[in-house]
């Protein structure tokens, strides 16, 4: 596995700039979920004020996760006409007017806002690996681990601020408008990043396509089916374990565990995958604590809910991250680790979506969570396989270079 070399270094001899960078990817990062997630705690406040039945307000979450999967395929195209830089601070800016839009008393405009929203967001998640790369080629895996850290604890934050602002300030409008505003204190920080040379738009842009690489794919269904994977699982593992004998504080403590537990993995993964020329044993690692969690809530859930909560959450995190790595160590260049992070994040989010509401279906069929919970048994072995596959030290190659 080649190492770059310091002349590969845009910020090389330049410290205060390299932090710059480092504040401008990890507050970019720390805005990509917040603004989704404050409104599961104010979900009555939401739907008393814009007066909507909770179906209605079950566009407010799908809704954005469907925006990822079509959105992502766009950004490839995007990029080849402006530099990412520049992107960055657009998506930035249309989180910003996304948001505010969601606090207009008309469920038409929210709904409109909700679109503006999931459409910056999917464009960030797609040209955030490809910058890392570009902005720290020698320093891929620290730099995607602190990225998942800081995009996991900006979608804590967003939960966990929701009801004090609520309270403090007596309307659900404070909580959400606050995300409206931190985009725009964080475009500030990306200004500079403008004037970075060689990471700008390509002189001669050229169209990655990877559909015909087997490695591309691997990637994509190990993205698809992690996000499959934990939509499910935040989901439904409260009511899960309610229906197994726990009340509202034990499932509520366990269901908050597979966030807290995940910090750690989202930071160690990918510093571990990007000093490993193959990553077999990351893969097989995230794939046993996954596994025996669900095995554990399919066997006895009230027997250990911490501890499945926990394992449960070691995958998750491990896994994601492990994706996020991918994108960027199987990539040769900027524009290829762009296209990986679109394709995979395209298939990966439409799958995400259908992943809650396959398994509430089954739960609905059966009366029961058995049978759901073995199509996720069974869809951690496909995931193993598909990791197993991306772990190998094999670059993806475009199509027009087969």
């Amino acid at each position: 596995m080649s190492t770059p070399s310091v002349a590969d270094d845009p910020f090389y001899g330049r410290p205060f700039v390299s932090a710059m960078a480092v504040m401008a990817l990890l507050l970019a990062a720390a805005n990509l979920r917040g603004g989704l997630v404050v409104v599961g705690p104010l979900v009555e406040q939401i739907r008393a004020g814009l007066n909507i039945s909770a179906g209605a307000f079950s566009l407010l979450t799908t809704l954005p996760l469907i925006c990822f999967g079509i959105i992502s395929l766009c950004v490839p195209a995007l990029s080849r006409r402006w530099a990412p830089q520049t992107l960055a601070i657009g998506g930035l800016l249309l989180i910003s007017l996304g948001v505010m839009l969601r606090l207009v008393d008309s469920f038409v405009v929210v709904l409109l806002g909700t679109l503006f929203l999931g459409a910056a967001i999917a464009l960030l998640n797609v040209l955030i690996p490809g910058l890392v790369k570009a902005f720290f080629p020698r320093r891929v895996g620290l730099m995607t681990g602190l990225y998942s850290v800081t995009l996991s604890m900006g979608a804590g934050l967003g939960v966990y601020l929701a009801v004090p602002l609520l309270e403090r300030f007596g309307h659900w409008h404070y909580p959400v408008a606050l995300w409206a505003l931190l985009p725009v204190i964080c475009a500030l920080f990306w200004l500079p990043m403008l004037r970075v040379k060689g990471v700008g738009r390509p002189a001669h842009p050229v169209k990655v396509s990877l559909w015909r690489d087997k490695m591309a794919w691997a990637i994509t269904f190990y993205m698809g089916l992690q996000s499959f994977y934990f939509y499910s699982m935040a989901t439904w593992l409260p009511k899960i374990l309610l229906e197994s004998g726990l009340d509202a504080n034990e499932a509520g403590t366990a269901t908050a565990l597979i966030n807290l537990v995940s910090i750690p993995f989202n930071f160690l993964v990918p510093i571990m995958a990007a000093r490993l020329a193959s990553q077999h044993r990351l893969v097989l690692g995230v794939f046993l604590a996954s596994f025996l969690g669900v095995a554990g809530l399919w066997w006895q859930p009230a027997a250990a809910p911490l501890l499945w909560a926990s394992l449960i959450g070691v995958g998750c995190g491990g896994s994601l991250s492990l994706a996020l790595s991918f994108f960027v160590l199987r990539a040769t260049n900027t524009a290829q680790a762009t296209a990986l992070s679109a394709m995979a994040q395209s298939i990966g989010y439409l799958l995400a979506a259908a992943g809650p509401a396959v398994l509430g279906l089954m739960r609905d069929w059966e009366g029961a969570w058995q049978t759901a919970l073995i199509l996720m048994l069974a869809l951690q072995l496909l995931q193993l396989g598909c990791g197993w596959f991306a772990a190998r030290p094999v670059k993806v190659v475009p199509d027009q270079d087969k």
